[in-house]
């Protein structure tokens, strides 16, 4: 009886180790960004241009950041998300240089598009929308539209982290973040990425972020998750019979 008990611990535990797999990380840059840009015609974006921006300007415009990462292409199905980290370069503030502003991150929860509109110089004033872009109207210019001017997004933030001089800036993980990655994973007709937006609440806030598209690789946005892949139940039988088969030859 202790030995049929020795056995099945052996086993139990051979197949413990196995399934403990090593947690592993990988850093991905946006399928897609651009730049909700306040504007009633619902006409302009920046969608291929080298920056993003959220804030409020001097002239009472809000602008808000979108951003989307292919996360069912690039994460084992079925793996679990331990912890999210999404990395923005600020490259240009203006006026509000020094000004710390507290930016969100919110779950958006309709669709949307990058198009080829390029907004020139430093990209502050946006470029005329151009097909499937995204505006302050319009998820896909010029036809669908988003359910509310400014985008269509969750009531609840998922991340926060306030921004002041030029710099990189982490948004630290938290559980609503993990949330969000992990539904993108399990669910991925539901990724529609994030919106950045904060300050809009006073002028003079509003900050420039680096794009996907931008010249200097180390400026690109960053999302690093760090994850846990479902082991191969495959290994976990291996392993299991091997400790079965070293007892037996201890027996004899």
């Amino acid at each position: 009886m202790k030995k049929h008990i020795s056995v099945i611990a052996l086993i139990v535990c051979a197949g413990f180790l196995v399934t403990t797999t090593n947690a592993a990380v990988i850093n991905l840059a946006p399928v897609k960004d651009n730049t909700l840009y306040e504007d009633m015609g619902g006409g302009t974006s920046n969608g291929s241009g080298e920056h993003l921006f959220a804030g409020r300007t001097p002239f009472e415009n809000t602008r808000r950041a979108v951003l989307a990462w292919d996360i069912a292409s690039s994460i084992p199905a079925g793996a679990t998300i331990n912890s999210v980290n999404l990395t923005l370069n600020m490259s240009r503030c203006g006026p509000t240089c020094g000004t710390s502003v507290e930016f969100e991150l919110r779950r958006l929860i309709a669709d949307w598009g990058e198009g080829a509109s390029d907004a020139e110089n430093q990209e502050g004033i946006p470029a005329q929308a151009e097909a499937g872009d995204a505006t302050w109207l319009n998820t896909f210019y010029p036809g669908s539209l988003w359910s509310n001017p400014g985008g269509d997004f969750s009531g609840v933030a998922s991340g926060s982290q306030f921004v002041s001089v030029v710099g990189s800036y982490t948004w630290g993980s938290t559980g609503q973040m993990v949330a969000d990655v992990q539904d993108w994973l399990d669910s991925p007709v539901g990724n529609f990425g994030w919106i950045l937006m904060g300050g809009e609440d006073t002028t003079l806030t509003a900050k420039r972020f680096d794009s996907r598209e931008n010249g200097i690789p180390e400026a690109q946005p960053v999302l690093s998750i760090d994850y846990t892949p479902v082991p191969e139940p495959s290994t976990v039988l291996f392993v299991a019979a091997g400790a079965l088969g070293v007892f037996r030859l201890r027996r004899r």
